[in-house]
């Protein structure tokens, strides 16, 4: 028989080095060796291959203001079909009351809305300047129509409707055919709320480009050098109108008078012949800023200002979804043949690791519920078939968990567009859907990298891995979960499934009054519209395809 030497007992640094190796490995590897023989050996080693219950959750009416970061474009997934995202946004000036001045004239009036970039692996170009890249938030490169309304809708801070003076929650409804929203008692269509025309922009991509600002300091010119984003210039009159004639007028006075005043911007986005681009707009540091001059206190001189209006308050994603596939719940009795994982208002998958009952004495007759009989599998017993009594809070086990990973295999069926590499950088994120945290695997893992998702916590939630026959699978670390089952008695919470983009995100968001046991959704999967579909554990799926959890354990020879 196959042995793979493991010592029971390792420092803790060990053993991390040892779960970074399994992790990252592409399967596990076995060492054939005789060299303590099979009657000197005092464990032995096996692999313990369960079948589990997994099935597709269709997500409806998902949370949609607070996120950290805002979608805008047009996304045609290979598979799924078509998603659109706007944004309606409050702006806040940076001071209130504002004193603009004797003779105050606007210079010009620019928005800029930066987006999510890193240092290019081609920087510094030829004359030492740094070089951006923004693709790793960039989805497609067809030009989109980009239009900027005025938008009269009042996003509410409170819930009129709660007894506690709840936060109002808004919730995505992109079933419809328009930018429109659910606020838990109605349906906000923004196209009814929109009015004058900010900004328009009929051939719209976003670009990696450094921005390069030329200012003149006497006889010399300064040039500053700003990171990639959109800056357009805004009409000078209409921000008169709007700002500048109201300087006394108590609009300007407070936040609360000046969100009722001006409620906000509408950015819509439009595809052009069915195509388009999709990117990350950072709104938290976007701003429109009035630049201006007024008479100085030197006669004939004139100074310069500005006054901010920063994109700040309450701010929302709409979703609209054009699928050339159908998504539905999934059948929680046998399971789906192929899970759905959708982005944005899409799909997800509901994981019971121990669903149903067992043949527990192979006699043919299901007699055991699945659960129960992992424990009296893996814990000692007594004469009588029962646990013996825990040991410093443990119960003693006669099997130990070296690793355990849930084996998922991705759908070389489904379309990638042509593209090959289509879902490489994709990842899975699994979470505990009772409690809406992490699993505890996903806590234990070292290897958070902030600047860095793609390469972040690879040990709970391996990479994509692909062989030599372009089959690709992903591995979801389970071990601490199980221990935990085992040792401590803990719940045996389901699990979900996601595709994200950005795993260090766990903050949960809510579904509006869901009637089942998935109440809340990780935020990572509101911010990604990539799609992707995997191999279930349904009876038809091949056996060599289907999801299953792999339990790699140390049966001492007591």
């Amino acid at each position: 028989m196959k042995k793979i030497f493991k010592a029971l007992k390792f420092s803790s640094t060990f053993l991390l080095v040892m779960a970074v190796f399994i992790a990252c490995d592409k399967d596990f590897n076995t060492i054939e060796s005789d060299v303590l023989g099979k009657d000197n050996a005092n464990f032995n080693t096996d692999n313990l291959n369960l079948q589990i219950l997994a099935y597709n959750k269709k997500l409806d009416s998902l949370q949609i203001n607070g996120l950290s970061s805002n979608l805008f474009g047009v996304f045609n997934d290979p598979a799924y079909g078509q998603t659109t995202a706007s944004i309606i946004t409050q702006i806040t000036p940076n001071v209130f009351n504002p004193n603009f001045g004797d003779n105050p004239a606007i210079d010009s009036v620019v928005l800029k809305i930066p987006y999510f970039n890193k240092v290019s692996a081609d920087s510094p170009d030829d004359n030492g300047n740094e070089v951006y890249t923004i693709k790793d938030s960039l989805y497609g490169g067809s030009p989109i129509k980009l239009t900027v309304y005025r938008n009269n809708y009042f996003l509410r801070d409170f819930n009129p409707n709660s007894e506690f003076n709840e936060t109002q929650n808004y919730f995505s409804n992109a079933s419809s055919t328009t930018n429109s929203a659910l606020d838990g008692s109605s349906v906000i269509n923004f196209e009814n709320h929109k009015s004058d025309i900010i900004y328009e922009l009929e051939q719209y991509v976003p670009s990696s480009k450094t921005i390069v600002l030329k200012t003149t300091e006497g006889d010399q010119d300064v040039f500053d050098r700003q990171t990639p984003a959109l800056r357009v210039h805004l009409d000078k009159d209409y921000w008169k109108t709007i700002i500048f004639d109201k300087e006394d007028d108590p609009v300007l006075s407070n936040a609360n008078n000046f969100k009722d005043y001006f409620r906000g911007l509408y950015f819509k986005a439009e595809a052009i012949d069915g195509k388009g681009n999709m990117t990350f707009f950072n709104l938290g540091t976007a701003n429109i800023t009035i630049y201006y001059s007024k008479d100085s206190s030197i006669d004939g001189n004139r100074d310069q200002d500005t006054y901010t209006l920063n994109i700040t308050g309450n701010r929302l994603n709409t979703f609209i979804n054009d699928y050339s596939i159908t998504l539905s719940n999934g059948d929680k009795t046998l399971g789906d043949e192929r899970l759905y994982l959708k982005g944005a208002e899409g799909s997800m998958a509901v994981i019971d690791l121990f669903n149903g009952m067992v043949d527990s004495d192979n006699n043919g007759s299901k007699d055991m519920p699945a659960l129960d009989y992992f424990k009296k599998t893996y814990r000692q017993l007594d004469e009588n078939g029962d646990y013996l009594p825990k040991i410093n809070g443990n119960f003693p086990l006669k099997k130990l968990i070296n690793e355990a990973q849930l084996v998922i295999y991705e759908d070389e069926t489904a379309s990638n567009g042509g593209n090959s590499d289509y879902h490489k950088y994709d990842r899975i994120y699994a979470y505990d859907i009772k409690n809406n945290i992490p699993t505890i695997d996903y806590s234990f893992d070292p290897t958070e990298n902030p600047s860095d998702p793609f390469n972040s916590k690879i040990i709970n939630l391996g990479q994509r891995i692909t062989d030599d026959n372009g089959v690709s699978k992903y591995k979801i670390r389970l071990t601490e979960h199980l221990n935990n089952i085992l040792l401590k008695d803990s719940t045996n919470t389901k699990l979900g499934l996601i595709l994200s983009t950005n795993v260090n995100l766990t903050n949960s968001f809510k579904i509006l009054e869901s009637e089942d046991e998935v109440t809340q959704i990780p935020s990572t999967t509101l911010l990604t519209p990539r799609g992707t579909i995997l191999y279930g554990n349904h009876q038809n799926v091949p056996e060599n395809k289907k999801l299953r959890l792999e339990i790699f354990f140390t049966e001492p020879n007591l």
